[in-house]
């Protein structure tokens, strides 16, 4: 049995938070694979098959149970049409600054790695209504049709009614 060391503890903790727990940013990383691969309608199975994966190795991505590499995000990128920087869109404080490199640097240093805040709360994309929007205006067989429907939404959100208008 191999003794225990500092070394060895790293590099069996690599990634994760100091309980040991994944890390909050391949966390979000692999929620917004989930998102992604919703709104474009594939199962973990199908996006599997297609990277050359099982099916469980995605539901690790996606859990944040396993680290999404930076070949691994390329690849999952190019299948997801999405580009690499749409998986870390949204990203709240506090889940930036858990970062693997922030648990091993000195609170003095910490500030530089501090980012802009985002309210999760206020987020559309992480609503069911939009993912039910925009799955709905996939499945619109006309595709003129389905842009001149998009260029009312963005009229339509250009728009500023009063508060008789709202029917809620």
């Amino acid at each position: 049995m191999r003794k225990m060391t500092a070394e060895n503890s790293r590099k069996i903790c690599r990634g994760r938070t100091p309980n040991g727990q994944p890390n909050p940013i391949d966390i979000h990383v692999g929620n917004r694979i989930r998102l992604r691969r919703t709104l474009l309608g594939l199962s973990q199975e199908k996006l599997a098959s297609m990277l050359g994966l099982t099916f469980q190795q995605v539901q690790k991505y996606e859990k944040g149970m396993n680290r999404v590499g930076a070949s691994r995000l390329w690849d999952i990128s190019k299948v997801l049409e999405a580009p690499i920087s749409f998986f870390y869109e949204d990203m709240d404080k506090d889940v930036a600054n858990q970062s693997p490199r922030s648990f091993s640097i000195s609170d003095d240093n910490k500030i530089y790695l501090e980012e802009e805040t985002t309210d999760f709360a206020s987020d559309p994309m992480s609503r069911q209504e939009t993912i039910e929007l925009v799955k709905a205006y996939y499945k619109i067989p006309n595709r003129k049709a389905a842009k001149h429907l998009f260029e009312l939404i963005v009229a339509l959100s250009k728009t500023v009614y009063s508060n008789e208008d709202d029917d809620e």
